[in-house]
């Protein structure tokens, strides 16, 4: 991938301990305390591995789904958290609202499987610092932690050209795209079989309002019904088939 663009206000945070084999030497900068979000093993794996050798950051833990990763912020201090979107559970839309939410003073780097004309400007408009393909390179990984752990907005390449073509033309692309984060919750839960009752619970809201999503979803996304919704999900590559 070619290099990224970093924007907004410089931001950055002390930290006082570090892991073993990553103890930075006496007047380098403070450490970058990061926890890594994936259900897969060999990708958190990976991600380690990737980040082993950088002197700055400190992989403060790991999670497998989004409910483990929330349970581990109630005791653990980061900066950055690298978040999948698929998790089972919890998927990582939810988690981003929440970390929002409770944890305004982390920055969530979103780093998923989907190419980012699916996701990236749905996420960074919901308040994700930063959106790469897993397929990065180490480099640009660093960049995008490096600039998320200083408070600053990380674009790669193709994520600014699509940010520059909505700010430059009307918008021409998938109706999925207009949604609300809330929205996006709600579509993707109902899309994989979820009943309005079952949404409702897991995201602490009346049915009636889970219901009005609904509507509104239909109406958006120009279709009928839940099958509907779960074809326009599979067509447009936001959930695995």
């Amino acid at each position: 991938m070619n290099a990224g663009n970093e924007l907004g206000p410089a931001w950055s945070a002390a930290y006082n301990s570090a892991a073993p084999g990553l103890v930075p030497k006496a007047g380098t900068a403070p450490m970058l305390k990061i926890a890594i979000v994936d259900d897969h093993h060999i990708v958190r794996a990976g991600f380690r591995e990737m980040l082993s050798d950088a002197g700055d950051i400190l992989i403060v833990f790991e999670a497998a789904t989004g409910e483990e990763a929330l349970e581990q912020l109630r005791t653990n201090e980061i900066d950055v958290l690298m978040l999948d979107l698929s998790l089972p559970g919890q998927s990582g839309v939810d988690v981003l609202r929440y970390v929002r939410q409770r944890y305004p003073e982390i920055r969530v780097l979103v780093l998923s499987g989907y190419p980012e004309e699916r996701y990236a400007l749905t996420m960074i408009r919901n308040g994700a610092t930063g959106y790469l393909c897993k397929d990065c390179d180490r480099e640009e990984l660093l960049r995008a932690l490096r600039a998320a752990g200083q408070g600053r907005r990380y674009l790669s390449t193709r994520t600014a050209e699509l940010l520059a073509e909505g700010l430059l033309t009307e918008h021409e692309g998938p109706a999925h795209e207009t949604l609300s984060e809330r929205e996006m919750q709600v579509f993707l839960r109902l899309a994989r079989g979820e009943s309005v009752s079952e949404i409702a619970e897991s995201l602490h809201l009346s049915v009636k309002t889970v219901s009005t999503y609904r509507t509104r979803l239909l109406e958006k996304l120009n279709v009928a019904s839940n099958a509907e919704l779960a074809t326009y999900a599979l067509k447009h590559g936001l959930m695995d088939a």
